[in-house]
């Protein structure tokens, strides 16, 4: 999903506007920096964890004694299955986890049809730049789902939270409540936002579609000539118009940690999502920014809950 030109672009949108062209990364002034490690279990023990990173490598990392973890659920640490591939939030230097996640996945697009009598499939239309996927929700999860999930009929907006099994995504976890308006029908911005304010708060949320290390960001208002997609330039948080290589500054008003994150990506499913985040007080209306998953772990994110309260401004 990365984007060849994004550092070239970024800079010269920076000369063309007179300004400093912002450097990614987190912000020095929040502390102890999170690190985001990801790989594959190659062995665990309550306090040692040994992966095989994506380029091959081999990390013994410390398992601090406060850790959690999720594989569908809670489960201690120790119990996680060789095998898996995680993503995990790492103190000093990354060499100290304190939260992992397991085989985890997001599953987010518009219901294109649903069948089975107990365990029920679904295909979604995840968006023009992620094509079709068909997941499993398993019988003992989908009442909550659907709770959540009210018109569980094609044409209407579907996220949920997962993990990846032989292949296949379950959902297990809704991560939003339902919009109740068809896919389509995105409602229009505030006339008076105007998308001319220096900073817009709503959603963060994240996406599984990303490069595995990458760090960056899907937005939903970006120029259609810049993606060639017909879907772009919904959303009713009143974003500006970015360009691909934007720098955008990320603030989680949770975590209180920020970061300078490039746009990567076309956002145009994110946009049709007029949610709120409920974490740490309820945000505007909107998803303003979809984070890969080391950028928004490395903001303080938690996979399982889907999101956070976010401020953008312009890097």
């Amino acid at each position: 999903m990365g984007h060849p030109s994004v550092e070239r672009r970024r800079a010269l949108a920076a000369a063309a506007l007179g300004r400093d062209p912002g450097i990614p990364g987190p912000d020095p002034s929040d502390g102890q920096p999170i690190s985001a490690v990801a790989g594959e279990i190659l062995d665990v023990s309550p306090h040692l964890l040994i992966i095989e990173t994506p380029d091959g490598a081999e990390e013994r990392l410390v398992i601090a004694p406060w850790a959690t973890a999720w594989h569908g659920g809670d489960v201690p640490p120790a119990d996680l299955p060789v095998g898996s591939m995680v993503l995990m939030r790492a103190l000093r230097d990354g060499r100290v986890v304190e939260r992992i996640w397991a085989d985890t996945t997001r599953i987010t697009g518009t219901i294109l049809s649903i069948s089975g009598r107990k365990d029920l499939t679904v295909e979604l239309d995840c968006g023009p730049h992620r094509g079709h996927r068909t997941i499993v929700i398993p019988y003992r999860v989908s009442g909550r789902l659907q709770v959540r999930h009210p018109k569980f009929e094609p044409g209407y907006l579907f996220d949920a939270i997962g993990i990846r099994r032989d292949g296949a995504g379950l959902a297990l976890l809704p991560a939003t409540s339902q919009p109740p308006y068809l896919a389509r029908a995105v409602p229009a911005p505030p006339p008076a936002y105007a998308g001319l304010q220096p900073r817009i708060s709503g959603t963060a949320t994240w996406s599984d579609t990303f490069d595995q290390e990458e760090r960056g960001a899907a937005y939903p208002m970006l120029e259609r000539t810049d993606t060639g997609c017909p879907d772009v330039g919904a959303s009713c948080a009143g974003l500006p118009y970015l360009a691909i290589g934007s720098l955008l500054q990320v603030r989680n008003h949770c975590s209180k940690r920020s970061a300078n994150v490039p746009v990567v990506a076309c956002g145009c499913v994110a946009g049709r999502f007029c949610d709120r985040c409920v974490e740490c007080d309820t945000s505007p209306r909107g998803r303003i920014v979809e984070l890969s998953p080391f950028s928004y772990v490395e903001l303080g994110g938690d996979l399982v809950k889907g999101c956070f309260n976010a401020q953008i401004g312009l890097g």
